[in-house]
Formats: C-alpha cells, structure tokens, sequence
C-alpha cells in the first residue's frame, strides 16, 4: 500500500451506488477499500460478501458485508467514509463518524437543504441533526470546489439536481434569465434511480416511459434551493437500466442571444474535466456519458420568444452519485480531481 493510500469504507455496499463505489475505489490509485457495510435498509443476519451480490467484482472486492454500526465503522480504520444510506441512516450515522475526526460524504440527501423544517415534508422525518446543516458543503465539485476542499461533512448533490444545477447556475449568476417565470424540467431516468428493492413498475415486463410526482419529487427543493430560481419539476421513469436526461425550458432577459448563454457557460466550463458543452446542432445523449463522470450540455434560443432550451445528460450512477462522490473526495485530500474517474475506469457495475 502506498503511503499516501486513503482508507474508505462503503456503508450500503449492497446497492447499485455502493457496487459503483466499489468497482471506482478499485481502480483508484490512492483509495483502499477498508471495510464494507449494509445500509439499515440492507441489514441482514447472513453474512454476504460482496463478489456474490455483485458477481461483477468477483476478485476485485471479496469483502464481507458487515452489519453497519458506528463501532464497526470505526473498527475498520478508515478515514473517509462514503454513506450511500437511507437519508434518516446518515442522518444519525454522520454526527458519531464527524466527532471521531472522520471524513463522511453522504449521497444521500440528509445534509443537501438547508432548512431542516423541509425534511418532514419531503422526506419523511424530522431531522435529528439539524445543527450539522450549516455545515455540510454541498457536493457539487464545479460550483463548489473551494468550499470542498475544507469539508468533513460532504453532502454530494443529488443525481436530478446535478443535471439541471450544472447548466443553469452559470446563467443565474450571470443574470441571463427572467427569474420572475417558472423554469420547466422535464427529466428521465433510468431505473436504477430507484434503487434494488423489488417493486412490480419497476420489473423488466413492467417498466415503461412515465412521469412520475410531477411537481412533488423530492430533488425540486433541492434544485430551488441552489439555483435560486422558481422550478417546476417532472420526472420520468425510462425503461433503460441507467442514465438520466434532463429538458429545461427558461425564458431569458430581452437581448439575450444563443452566443451570450453559450459564452457564459463556455466560460464556466471550458476548463472542467467532466463538463462538456456540445456544438450547435450536437444534443446530449445518455449513450455518450453512460458509464462515465461526465454531463454532457447542449442547447438551442428562439429569439422571437426569448425562449432557451437545454438539454443535459449524466450517469445517474456515476455523474450523479458514485463518482461524484469520488470528486468531492479528491478535492478534498488534495488529489488530482480526475483520479479514478477518467473514462476507461468508470466502469458501472449492474450484474
């Protein structure tokens, strides 16, 4: 093991996000796989290793999946401690890990809003930890980096949310859109948004092209909350196994050009490893970042009616869970950010 190697521990290894965790620690240079957990939700008496969940990482993570408690946790020795957890799991799990001088990057999103009054609403639960809040950096390493690179407490940005935040922060912050209309989102993705568990919409006979909680889904806060702007949000449910593209209509401010947006967002992103904003007439596609870190932004302007639309795609896995998770790591132990992530080693893991 090199010296500069980081100890990790995975608590939900037995989900989609932690198998990604896994396979991205595998191929990272500096990152040891120190111990696995299940997630609440995922406890079982039965000891599971992990190759056998995922037969995909059959001699790349042989570990066991061990019962998930804080003295266990620790008993591993690692230093960064990634929850992929039920939001109320890592919301009572981060306090204990942040009070032994522990690094937690939380992907869910128990740490993501800002105003603890809205976790009853949207995610069921009164928040136990609520003083931690003001605290947590939000994970979104392109609009974040420096804040990420003092956090103990990283609440990465949630999948949706990343694929509407990305391309439109850069226009709010240049004062390009008429804030006083509604921004219309309409986002698709891939079943494994929704986790493992067994549910029959979800079943390979089953599953179809749908929106579901229109104007209700729990990412529309979140997406309020950090581009400051008034979102209508609908998403749907692609019958693809992964992948998430999101449809944004806004109206600009008069005299606001194609070239103006695409100006703006070049600037922020010209230099971004995993940002790429595609030629006028090239439309993003979950083929051409599946399996990747990257989020793909391409975009169109009806001058007459003022009227942009973006389109933006990302790995609802990878963009938007796991390699984040990666990215927000490195940045804040000083690594290259790209280390683990380039493309060759962003491989998903389903089987």
């Amino acid at each position: 093991m090199n010296d500069q190697t980081t100890r990790i521990a995975i608590v939900g290894a037995a989900g989609y996000t932690g198998a990604e965790l896994a396979t991205l620690a595998a191929n990272h240079p500096l990152m040891e796989v120190a111990g696995l957990f299940a997630s609440e939700r995922g406890a079982t008496t039965a000891t599971r290793i992990m190759s056998d969940v995922f037969p995909r990482l059959r001699g790349v993570n042989d570990l066991p999946i061990q019962a998930a408690s804080v003295e266990a946790i620790l008993a591993c020795n690692a230093k960064v401690i990634f929850l992929a957890t039920p939001h109320e799991v890592s919301a009572q799990l981060a306090p204990a890990l942040l009070a032994e001088g522990l690094i937690v990057v939380d992907l869910s999103a128990a740490f993501r809003l800002r105003d603890a009054t809205a976790y009853p609403t949207h995610y069921g639960f009164a928040h136990p930890s609520s003083n931690l809040l003001a605290n947590a950096v939000y994970g979104l390493p392109e609009l974040n980096r420096a804040a990420l690179a003092d956090a103990d407490l990283i609440a990465c940005a949630g999948c949706y949310p990343t694929s509407v935040i990305l391309p439109l922060r850069p226009l709010v912050n240049a004062n390009l859109l008429n804030s006083s209309r509604p921004v219309i989102v309409d986002s698709a993705s891939g079943v494994s948004g929704a986790g493992r568990g067994a549910t029959t919409k979800n079943l390979f006979c089953e599953v179809s092209y749908q929106p579901y909680s229109p104007l209700r889904h729990r990412h529309q806060p979140e997406m309020r909350q950090e581009t400051q702007l008034d979102i209508l949000f609908t998403p749907h449910l692609l019958p693809l196994d992964r992948g998430i593209v999101s449809t944004i209509h806004a109206e600009l401010l008069p005299g606001v050009s194609e070239s103006v947006v695409r100006a703006t967002l070049a600037a922020q992103y010209e230099i971004e490893p995993f940002v790429r904003l595609l030629p006028d007439g090239a439309w993003s596609c979950i083929a051409s970042v599946e399996r990747t870190n990257y989020c793909d932004i391409s975009l169109t302007v009806d001058t007459a009616l003022n009227h942009l639309v973006i389109s933006s795609s990302i790995d609802n896995l990878i963009k938007g869970a796991a390699g984040q998770a990666i990215q927000c790591m490195n940045i804040r132990l000083g690594l290259p950010e790209t280390m683990g992530l380039l493309p060759a080693h962003a491989t998903g893991v389903l089987s």
